[in-house]
């Protein structure tokens, strides 16, 4: 079960202009794709709405045609989830592919008996992104990401897992406000309303293992890191001290998943540190 705190549900400064959104995004996934040399797009759709949203934007900025949609369900998934994939696909009208990654996690886990569920949850994750980059160097399509800003900032993803992309349109995007964009580009009610969950387990619900309600949780998110309110004004607006401090130990502790590996500086102009020239610079 969720836990459930005094965090207020007023939602104050997260209500998105969805349309002004989309057509950011769209121009962001079209812009950076052909900058990088792409012309098309490649998506892990899961049947949620993250995944969902990307793929709706990936489409409107590449086309249909130029736009793979890789479902990847794993033995105990939710069969619920393959067919909300399916009908993103449908929607869609997109190229798709249905890659069973079961014998690929149980060869390696049981090998090397991986029993604890975190442990196989992450391998999950991670075979997926195998399967994404295979695909995409076959085709020769960019990886979109699906992790939403939420996510993101309190570590609640795989390094090198869901979390690896090449680019994120929604990366910027509370849960809440995928949840707006979401309705706005017109995936499937239902795909909107279901209980957010990874399905790495059965029963998984992203809220429960969070503690919290995505409304909640972006609440205090949106007040602590994007208005950098604190933590006194944070108890003044209803936040309880211990959420607070368990949420900013989330944030900090997850700083290294936000960051291009650390590179140790022995040159004059060393990557991610001095050299940081964008791509079409020119040198």
């Amino acid at each position: 079960m969720t836990v459930e705190t005094n965090l207020p549900d007023q939602q104050n400064g997260l209500e998105l202009n969805a349309e002004v959104v989309r057509e950011l995004l769209v121009h962001f996934v079209r812009d950076e794709s052909k900058n990088a040399g792409f012309e098309k797009g490649v998506v892990g759709v899961s049947g949620g709405v993250d995944s969902a949203v990307s793929a709706y934007l990936t489409a409107e900025a590449l086309g249909k045609d130029h736009t793979i949609a890789v479902i990847m369900p794993y033995k105990t998934s939710n069969p619920k989830s393959v067919e909300d994939a399916q009908l993103v696909v449908q929607k869609l009208g997109l190229r798709s592919e249905l890659v069973d990654i079961s014998q690929m996690v149980d060869a390696f886990c049981d090998r090397w008996k991986v029993t604890d569920k975190v442990r196989r949850g992450n391998a999950m994750s991670r075979m997926r992104m195998i399967v994404l980059y295979d695909i995409s160097a076959r085709e020769r399509a960019l990886v979109i990401g699906t992790s939403n800003k939420t996510e993101l900032m309190v570590g609640y993803g795989t390094l090198f897992g869901d979390t690896a992309s090449a680019i994120n349109p929604i990366g910027d995007l509370y849960k809440t406000q995928v949840w707006q964009l979401a309705r706005a580009l017109g995936v499937p009610q239902n795909i909107v309303d279901k209980t957010p969950t990874a399905d790495l387990w059965e029963g998984q619900s992203d809220e429960a293992e969070l503690g919290f309600t995505y409304s909640r949780l972006d609440s205090l998110l949106y007040r602590l890191v994007d208005e950098r309110r604190n933590d006194e004004e944070l108890g003044k607006l209803g936040f309880e001290p211990e959420i607070v401090a368990r949420v900013k130990t989330l944030i900090q502790k997850s700083q290294f998943k936000r960051r291009p590996p650390l590179i140790a500086k022995v040159s004059y102009r060393t990557v991610n540190v001095d050299f940081r020239y964008a791509r079409d610079w020119g040198t």
